[in-house]
């Protein structure tokens, strides 16, 4: 029967489910503030994890990943405790901004759209004007044409 996942994964994703819990119950330090586990990659010898981490507050991200490796060496001891494994990879902390760079697209095509909205708008109510004007010249020429017709007619 062949495996779908590689060891590695497989631990990455245990240390994954796990570190998220002691991250909301068993860290208190202050400075880590409202973090969130995005992903996290193990090498394969299983000696290194990789762990990203968003944070809540963007200028915040640099005290809360100070914090966090301070908090390391308690993470990987209780990491030990909960997973059967001899050796638990040593935990390497690092931003991910990928949340922050598609809240910045995401601002930026919305921008780029209500610009766009703004000009077809200004566009289309030049269009109407436009041909307000053709029917106002048109009325102006039809009128006076039928008046001729007419004039000549009853004659």
């Amino acid at each position: 029967m062949p495996r779908d996942f590689n060891r590695s994964e497989r631990v990455a994703g245990q240390i994954r489910r796990d570190l998220a819990k002691l991250l909301q119950s068993e860290v208190k330090d202050p400075e880590v503030g409202f973090v969130s586990l995005s992903d996290v990659e193990v090498s394969r010898d299983l000696s290194h994890a990789k762990v990203f981490i968003t944070v809540f507050e963007p200028e915040k991200a640099l005290t809360s990943i100070k914090a966090l490796r301070r908090a390391a060496p308690f993470l990987r001891s209780r990491l030990a405790q909960m997973m059967r494994m001899r050796h638990v990879p040593e935990l390497h902390f690092a931003h991910d901004d990928s949340v922050e760079q598609g809240s910045h697209i995401d601002q930026l095509i919305s921008k780029a759209l209500s610009s766009d909205k703004h000009a077809n708008e200004r566009s289309l109510a030049d269009a109407e004007d436009l041909v307000d004007e053709d029917h106002d010249d048109e009325d102006h020429v039809d009128e006076g044409h039928v008046d001729d017709e007419d004039s000549g007619d009853r004659d």
